[in-house]
């Protein structure tokens, strides 16, 4: 699974799109097999869902976790050589939580130019139940947005379609079904099909794209 990416891995996604929630879930499953592990919390856009909010809970597991450089969940001023030191350090395995929107990927400017794009894959969470993103045409609407302001091709979609614990096999491969037209439009592969085994009481149907992704809920409460 996620061995098989690159060793810098952005993921992005438009607002709802549960991203902070792969991202979190991405770092756990790699901490798993890999020594060295940074999260990068750069999510300037969304200031309720910030992966920073677990970093005892990650730093536990062996996550390194960067966010800003001032203590305190509404601050959003990401330490400059905090953010550009794992790039460097070809020893660690680095994921940035990055913001899905233009503003949200301004942020990249300061790691940018330091990226080797071989290393680096970049990865778009769609969940088709959001109005942006529930249509193909959509979907490839904020891709293009989101390339254009990163200035950074996308190079897989994590299809992370859901309504949280109201989540059916049915709605899954709905958004398969949307996203694969996606794909087939944009050329983009899917690398990921997204589940979470405590609110999935049914079979996956077969024949879903990418690789399936089993996820807990860290980000969401329970009472969320």
């Amino acid at each position: 699974m996620v061995q098989n990416d690159r060793r810098i891995t952005i993921i992005t996604g438009h607002y709802g799109s549960g991203k902070t929630e792969f991202a979190v879930n991405y770092s756990v499953k790699l901490s798993q097999i890999s020594p060295k592990v940074t999260l990068g919390d750069l999510d300037i856009v969304n200031v309720y869902f910030r992966s920073r909010e677990r970093k005892a809970q990650l730093q536990e597991m062996g996550i390194h976790v960067i966010s800003s450089s001032i203590e305190g969940d509404s601050v959003d001023i990401p330490a400059v050589a905090a953010i550009t030191s794992p790039v460097r350090d070809k020893s660690t395995r680095y994921i940035v939580d990055l913001g899905g929107n233009d503003t949200g990927t301004m942020v990249l400017g300061r790691i940018k130019p330091l990226l080797d794009l071989s290393e680096t894959d970049f990865f778009m969470v769609v969940n088709t139940n959001r109005p942006n993103t529930s249509s193909p045409e959509g979907i490839i609407k904020e891709m293009k947005s989101i390339e254009g302001a990163s200035g950074l091709k996308v190079t897989g979609f994590v299809n992370n379609t859901n309504l949280i614990r109201e989540t059916t096999a049915e709605n899954i491969a709905m958004g398969d079904k949307i996203l694969k037209e996606a794909s087939r439009l944009s050329g983009v592969p899917i690398k990921y099909t997204t589940y979470v085994e405590e609110v999935l009481h049914e079979p996956l149907p077969e024949g879903l794209s990418g690789e399936l992704f089993p996820m807990k809920f860290y980000m969401r409460k329970d009472w969320m």
